[in-house]
């Protein structure tokens, strides 16, 4: 059955926002090849869309063109502010953004791990409120907040998990009762493959896995362009697969004995120190960048029993890769997160060696391009994503 009219407008004033967001700016006669619409029509959704205050003419496509053929239009990029929060286990950083993510104000604060879960979470919300203000960004349309943890796939809400403070959970709920806007959050590692997807590593892959490697290590699964939590939202707590070179296996409450004891940054720090490589001791904890970043970084530099040490972590690195392709078979791993991104493409190469041997699916091995920056730039496009739904959608 043919669409009504009305319909066929909103999902041409669609497809015409997603391209100037993706592409912009752009001419209407730029917008005609690219939606493969009529002349009539792409001016009728240029004047709808202008009326409704989403675009604006922003520049001449080139000084030789005048007229209203060569106007480029653009996202109205100030028609709202995001904002979005990388939360960490002792800090956190916020950025405030325009329609089109754009940063207008940046900015980060350590929390000390002995303030009081009410204190945290009120000076997280006064840093994000004090960057608003410096952007001149009041009010905001949507928050992305990225944090460690569980989120229930029902609620949408961050679930309460040993080992990580309290504070976290106080802060979204706080954010929700100051701010008249959306507030969404998700796991870390899910926002960072996000911005992989999106910006980064795995632009062209529509299934892929990502493992962050810092501190701890975490697993997000894309699979046919869709993020995947699991029934409960656990997917990817890859820090708890049982793996062989472990002293024990892992259990209901704790990690030890799985991946986690090969891969985090204190095995991977000791790993180090056993091929003759140094760690600053300030370097093994808390928010600081993991130690094993700085390990990696000093071996690729040649450092120590630098090529034993890369040898041995790329192959720690596949075992666990190994068993996630038996599982998913998602034909790329994508190695992000702080250590990800000091090992590079040289660790990426390693580790898709040792894959190869170990596992008969095909699997590339990718390091993620964002490094430690991803989890802020997922947050930053969920609140994007959630602002131009609504903003986007066809009145009526």
């Amino acid at each position: 059955m043919a669409a009504s009219p009305s319909t066929a407008r909103a999902i041409n004033d669609r497809l015409a926002l997603r391209l100037l967001q993706q592409d912009g700016p752009l001419t209407a006669a730029q917008l005609k090849n690219l939606t493969g619409l009529s002349r009539p029509t792409v001016a009728d959704l240029v004047e709808r869309l202008q009326g409704a205050g989403l675009i604006r003419v922003v520049g001449e496509a080139g000084a030789e063109r005048r007229g209203p053929n060569a106007r480029l239009y653009g996202i109205a990029a100030d028609r709202a502010h995001l904002a979005a929060l990388d939360v960490r286990t002792g800090s956190v950083a916020v950025v405030v953004a325009d329609l089109v993510g754009t940063t207008l104000s940046e900015a980060a604060l350590p929390i000390d791990g002995d303030t009081g879960t009410d204190a945290a979470a009120e000076q997280a919300a006064a840093l994000l409120e004090r960057t608003m203000r410096k952007a001149g960004a009041a009010p905001l349309h949507s928050v992305g907040v990225g944090a460690p943890g569980l989120i229930d796939p029902v609620t949408g809400e961050l679930r309460g998990t040993s080992g990580l403070p309290a504070w976290h959970r106080r802060l979204v709920r706080v954010l929700q009762q100051r701010l008249p806007a959306t507030v969404l959050v998700e796991n870390e590692t899910n926002l960072a493959a996000v911005a992989e997807h999106r910006d980064g590593a795995a632009r062209e892959r529509d299934t892929f896995v990502l493992f962050w490697l810092g501190h701890g290590v975490g697993a997000a699964v894309v699979l046919d362009g869709r993020l995947r939590r699991g029934a409960s939202g656990g997917a990817g707590e890859i820090g708890f697969l049982p793996v062989p070179g472990t002293a024990g296996v892992p259990s209901a409450v704790s990690c030890d004995g799985g991946f986690h004891s090969l891969v985090g940054s204190a095995p991977v720090c000791a790993l180090a120190a056993a091929h003759g490589i140094v760690v600053p001791p300030d370097t093994a904890e808390g928010d600081k960048e993991p130690g094993a970043a700085f390990a990696v970084r000093a071996a690729l530099a040649g450092e120590g029993g630098s090529e034993a040490f890369l040898d041995t972590l790329a192959e720690r690195i596949a075992l666990g890769a190994a068993s996630v392709a038996s599982v998913l078979d998602p034909g790329c791993v994508v190695l992000a997160g702080e250590v990800g991104h000091a090992g590079g493409e040289a660790l990426a190469a390693r580790v898709e060696e040792r894959l190869a041997a170990l596992s008969p699916l095909r699997t590339e091995v990718r390091a993620g391009r964002l490094g430690g920056a991803a989890v802020l730039r997922g947050a930053l496009l969920a609140a994007r994503d959630a602002a131009q739904d609504d903003l986007f959608a066809p009145a009526g």
